[in-house]
């Protein structure tokens, strides 16, 4: 243990909230004075003990809520099991001895409960005072347990019961099986997974412990290191960790203050957790030496294989047969759970045991693995795996065998596998700058294979100075995506000035990787001197004029970077040719030129250009080519950006239901790839999403989770439609004073002005609120503004909001034929949301000025409009104006009173899904899950999800025949 880091005790259970729900529902059937059984199973280190104790500390006597792990021998609540006593002072206390100290029971009297608490190895729980001890009969143990749920409901904790010996263990099962849940025992046990003691329980209801997902790994690492991780460092522990929470904390606390914070590098490997694997490694004790010697030959051939992919079986039969083992005797690893065999490949079942072999293993051991694989990968579609087992196998430096590796890392291989080339050749290297380089491009690989944890760890590697302008190119990329806007600008003008020389192409990469910097950051300044460094023009006075070389023309970028470059520059006209340019090049490459097909960036682009034309359709149909582009040929790591670029390209064209659903996808893809940008980017398209269909609580939640990174990170637009979309929330609750407020800095003209590209966007919005709020005047101000815009974009719903603001500040003789002339600009597009918007605006008007007859058409239609794109609130806005105009409006059932959020969360309960999966499903908190939960079952009247789900089967059955 290094004494210099303090790593902190967590005050909660991370990541295990559906397990935590199944005990709390245990224990309450158990208050009710019903019984139940229930096995916590798991790999070691993933929290069975932890569970365990959770339960009593939250229902023991001396229960403090929030500090539910106040006292352990290891880091608590992180699953981790040992040979220490958990203790707690004060009467009637709970002891829970682990595995390899005295067993021990007490009774403990709580709410009207007992609790008996044993733990393994050794006999039967020893007597209770004024209750004879049982004989040693199956028998025994039921009528003792029967008899102490007699007095009152009981509580029995087993830790570890795979360990008891085996006549115990049958005389639990016995008792365990002959309990009827009348009797008011409830059993609690924690078992090994795959021991052999557990499957004399296999016949009981059971919860296998998983690792823990992405989420909930980051946010115990940040409780345990206090938030003090390097970005790379802290990405390096949850790749070593996968998810074991045990792990986790035993590698944090081995680090360095330096180490943690990326001053220094890390060790290689990591250390820390030895007897955690050598726990899982001693699951394999007891096979025969040929066998464990051909799952060692299994994990050293699946080491650079992609993540799951397991190794080949016929690799490991002819390495077996070099090395003189039958193959065959893989058998008794796969009857003892250890691995799996499937379609040719070998898996292990826990990848942690992959990794506790290798480390168990001799040095010398592990390189004659090593050799023999390399002997037996012939074959030249075999090279570059037969070179990774070479350079495993090499004693230190080999600057043959590294170019050899370098060679072989090049297209059209998977950025994942020149990564893992580049990685092995970087540490054959004897020259520092060359290691530089190939430690900086193997993390360019790294990260375009969706993996920036490992390409930051690749970048702290890099020693050479200067550090090769390759590195600041990858930082660059990695903060463009994940940190700061402005620093990743920075970087990438920094990497251009570097690679200009010799590497034009990213060179160009990165002046247009600084230039979505600016853009992010709303700063027109830096845009338009990045673009212009691309075509050998800075247009930032003051500013050195370092052209990048293009390495090959591009029509399609000069039209694309001359285009935005007119636009921003206030040449609109000169822009809107060159950008149709750029969008004309886009549809020649899909008619099959041969030199743009499928490239995602390039389509990326084009569909940015469509968006500041105002061609939503267009944007549309680039964004779902860059998507499709993406998911067939790579990189990883736009999978994020091409979903962002396409659901709001969605949202812009009123389709609100397709922009949620690839913004779902983008959110989730974010999280895995670690892009806080993005996800922040696409939490504010969500939220807006949410403030047409009326919910309220999803787009508060949602503009926050943009808000909590577009802040920090300097991400303008993302900022700038997260509050936009809360006040369009508050508009259609009729809170318009609040609405206008929220929108009146992002629209008028001052220093904290909305970006560029979307304030022109809230417009509308500001001036229905500004007007209904009584701040007409303002409103005035930013219409000329917008009459300009409406005159250049080719926006198809700009020409009706313009008459619709005109409707709402035009004097009342002139307002009817406003509306008029709006209705008809919608009548030549799409978009029910906006038309519907203008027809509840127009009904209101007309009703408060007695004309309730000619109200109800225009009402009527936007009922039906809201109603069809799922705008509950707007929806419930124009029932209540139809109703005031004289015209009845059908009741509705009782799940139309849910919001839309809600009513995707109890969908998805219904069908049985846990809060942990509803959130996984809607990428949102358990905890929100839960919030909402507890709204639909007060809002619907039921108190349970089998009456739910029966109550949703209902309304189906009546919505299908009305």
């Amino acid at each position: 243990m290094t004494p210099s880091t303090t790593v902190r005790s967590p005050l909660r259970l991370y990541g295990r909230s559906g397990e935590l729900a199944i005990l709390e529902t245990l224990l309450t059937r158990l208050r009710a004075g019903r019984g139940g059984t229930l096995v916590l199973t798991g790999a070691p280190g993933l929290g069975r003990t932890a569970l365990l104790r959770h339960a009593l500390d939250t229902y023991g006597p001396d229960a403090h809520p929030t500090d539910t792990h106040a006292t352990d021998t290891h880091p608590p609540g992180t699953g981790a099991g040992g040979t220490g006593t958990r203790t707690r002072t004060g009467p009637g206390a709970p002891v829970l001895l682990h595995a390899t100290a005295a067993p021990a029971e007490r009774l403990l009297p709580y709410s009207g409960l007992h609790t008996l608490l044993c733990s393994a190895p050794g006999p039967l729980p020893r007597p209770v005072a004024g209750i004879p001890r049982p004989d040693t009969a199956p028998t025994a143990l039921l009528d003792l347990l029967t008899t102490l749920g007699a007095l009152r409901p009981l509580l029995v904790c087993v830790d570890d019961a795979h360990a008891w010996d085996a006549g115990s263990r049958a005389a639990l099962v016995f008792a365990i099986r002959r309990l009827t849940p009348a009797r008011g025992v409830a059993v609690l046990l924690t078992a090994a997974e795959q021991h052999a003691g557990e499957r004399d329980f296999a016949a009981l209801p059971a919860l296998r412990l998983g690792p823990l997902d992405r989420s909930a790994s980051r946010a115990l690492l940040d409780r345990l290191t206090g938030g003090r991780a390097d970005p790379g460092v802290r990405e390096e522990l949850l790749r070593e960790a996968a998810g074991n929470p045990r792990l986790l904390a035993a590698l944090a606390a081995r680090l360095t203050e330096d180490q943690l914070a990326g001053r220094s590098g890390l060790p290689q490997p990591l250390s820390g957790g030895e007897s955690l694997l050598d726990a899982y490694a001693a699951h394999v004790d007891g096979l025969p030496d040929a066998t464990r010697l051909l799952l060692l030959f299994a994990a050293a051939a699946e080491e650079h294989e992609p993540e799951g992919a397991g190794a080949d079986a016929a690799v490991l039969l002819r390495a077996g047969q070099l090395a003189g083992v039958d193959p065959g005797l893989l058998g008794p690893a796969e009857t003892l759970g250890a691995v799996r065999i499937d379609g040719g490949r070998v898996h292990f079942t826990q990848p942690l045991l992959r990794r506790a072999l290798l480390r168990r293993a001799p040095l010398a051991r592990r390189r004659a693995v090593h050799r023999i694989l390399a002997t037996v990968l012939d074959g030249p579609h075999r090279t570059l795996p037969r070179l990774l087992q070479s350079a495993c196998a090499a004693a230190g430096h080999d600057p043959a065998l590294a170019e050899a590796l370098a060679r072989a890392a090049g297209p059209p291989r998977p950025h994942a596998d020149r990564a893992a080339a580049l990685t092995r050749a970087a540490a054959l290297s004897t020259d520092e700058a060359l290691r530089g380089e190939r430690f900086a491009a193997a993390a360019e690989h790294a990260w375009l294979a969706g993996d920036p944890g490992h390409a930051r760890a690749l970048l702290a590697r890099v020693r050479s100075v200067p550090a090769p302008g390759r590195a600041h190119y990858v930082r660059g990329l990695i903060a463009l995506r994940d940190g700061p806007a402005a620093d990743a600008g920075e970087a990438l003008l920094a990497a251009a000035e570097l690679l200009a020389p010799h590497d034009g192409g990213r060179a160009v990469g990165a002046l247009l990787g600084a230039a979505e910097a600016a853009w992010l950051t709303g700063d027109v300044p830096g845009y338009l001197h990045a673009m212009g460094r691309i075509g050998g023009r800075d247009r930032t006075p003051g500013r050195m004029n370092d052209p990048a070389p293009d390495p090959a023309p591009d029509p399609a970028l000069d039209h694309f970077r001359a285009g935005m470059c007119a636009v921003l520059e206030g040449r609109p006209d000169d822009g809107r040719a060159l950008l149709r340019g750029c969008l004309d090049a886009g549809d020649r490459s899909a008619d099959g030129a041969p030199d743009r097909t499928g490239d995602p960036a390039a389509l990326l682009r084009s569909g940015i250009a469509a968006l500041v034309l105002g061609e939503v359709d267009a944007a549309c149909r680039a964004g779902a080519r860059a998507l499709a582009a993406v998911r067939a040929h790579g990189p990883e790591a736009l999978l994020p950006q091409a979903l962002e670029h396409l659901a709001y390209g969605e949202l812009r064209a009123g389709r609100h239901a397709r922009a949620r659903v690839h913004a779902y996808e983008g959110l989730r893809a974010a999280d895995r790839l670690g892009q806080r940008n993005a996800a922040a980017a696409l939490h504010a398209v969500l939220a807006m999403a949410a403030s047409v269909e009326g919910d309220g609580a999803a787009c508060t939640e949602h503009a926050a989770s943009a808000a909590a990174d577009a802040g920090p990170h300097g991400l303008g637009q993302a900022a700038t439609l997260a509050t936009w979309a809360v006040a369009r929330a508050d508009l259609a609750a009729g809170r318009h004073t609040r609405a206008a407020a929220r929108l009146a800095p992002l629209v008028l003209t001052g220093p904290r002005r909305g970006h560029f590209a979307a304030l022109m966007l809230a417009v509308p919005c500001f001036v229905e609120a500004a007007v209904l709020a009584g701040r007409g005047e303002e409103a005035r101000s930013v219409v000329d503004e917008f009459t300009a815009w409406t005159a250049w974009t080719a926006d198809p719903q700009a020409p009706a909001q313009l008459a619709r603001c005109h409707a709402l500040l035009a004097p009342a003789a002139e307002a009817a034929a406003r509306y008029e002339e709006a209705l008809a600009h919608h009548a030549r597009s799409s978009g029910d949301f906006e038309r519907a918007r203008t027809e509840l605006l127009y009904g209101q008007w007309l009703r408060r000025r007695r004309r309730t007859r000619e109200a109800r058409d225009p009402l009527r239609d936007a009922l039906v409009a809201f109603e069809r794109c799922g705008a509950r609130v707007w929806a419930e806005r124009a029932a209540g104006e139809l109703r005031a105009a004289g015209e009845s409006v059908a009741g509705s059932g009782p799940v139309d009173l849910l919001t839309a959020q809600q009513r995707r969360v109890a969908r998805c309960v219904a069908e049985g899904a846990t809060n942990r999966e509803v959130a996984v499903r809607l990428s949102v908190s358990p905890r929100t899950v839960d919030h909402h939960l507890r709204n639909v079952f007060a809002v619907l009247g039921v108190r349970s999800r089998t009456e739910l789900a029966r109550l949703l089967d209902r309304d189906e059955e009546n919505a299908a025949n009305p």
